[in-house]
């Protein structure tokens, strides 16, 4: 049998001196994976993540490794639209502004509609969907500040397309991530800007298994083409090619990191 094992690929420098913001960024999940990855490309990063203890520990960790003119940090929950500008206005000041620009928050939850209360769909929706549209803004407003162009690259998921028991406002939070980036991608394009998104299904980290049921965890990797979870860095591979040149044609388009797509 073929071995399906990821092999982690070097970087190649796609994103040398450019500025890259990132949101929900600490810890081992895609965000956390995504800031190192284009690190290694060359970037400069500047994460952003609601909890200030994890975000501190990610920041002095990947300046030990890239060293600290590399990367920074500054606590923003993307539910408040002070702290989204703060990280923006960060950004600006650090480095003239954003480059590239990742949102990465999201809130999950399994909760089955019948019984779903208004705050648990509420506070998914204003994590994942209204906390991805202040950071769309905030960029749109940077890139046509500094004159330069950009891209945003949008975290959605494979329940944006597909039906999943337990998760509707997760789904209907990511299907909105979803036409969000292909509006923002028309009205971007005016300031030289690609927005496009991508589609995981299931990247394996702690979070996931401290928060996810072992019997749910087996059905979802079973569905799974290559019968094993993605690795977030796998997922954050696909966000540095929406990043880089070599996708420089594309835009409004959600990618599917996952062979879920319908």
């Amino acid at each position: 049998m073929t071995d399906n094992k990821a092999r982690y690929v070097p970087g190649h420098a796609l994103l040398a001196g450019r500025t890259a913001v990132v949101t929900a960024a600490a810890g081992a999940g895609i965000g956390g994976a995504t800031a190192r990855r284009l690190l290694e490309e060359g970037a400069r990063v500047l994460i952003g993540d609601a909890h200030a203890r994890r975000l501190k520990e990610t920041e002095e960790a990947l300046a030990d490794e890239f060293g600290p003119d590399a990367v920074a940090s500054l606590v923003c929950d993307v539910t408040d639209e002070t702290q989204v500008r703060a990280l923006f206005g960060e950004a600006a000041r650090l480095h003239g502004g954003p480059d590239v620009v990742v949102n990465n928050a999201g809130l999950g939850g399994t909760a089955a509609l019948v019984d779903m209360s208004d705050d648990q769909w509420t506070r998914v929706l204003d994590v994942t969907l209204n906390g991805t549209f202040r950071c769309t803004r905030a960029a749109l407003r940077a890139f046509r500040a500094h004159g330069r162009g950009g891209v945003i690259v949008n975290n959605a998921s494979v329940l944006g397309w597909r039906a999943q028991a337990g998760q509707a406002h997760y789904a209907a939070a990511k299907a909105g991530v979803m036409a969000l980036t292909r509006c923002a991608a028309v009205e971007a394009a005016e300031f030289g800007v690609r927005v496009n998104a991508v589609a995981p299904s299931l990247a394996m980290h702690p979070h996931l298994v401290r928060t996810t049921s072992a019997a749910l965890l087996r059905d979802l990797t079973a569905r799974e083409a290559f019968g094993r979870c993605a690795e977030p860095w796998e997922v954050a591979n696909v966000i540095v090619f929406l990043a880089s040149g070599y996708s420089s044609y594309m835009t409004g388009e959600t990618v599917s990191v996952s062979s879920q797509h319908p």
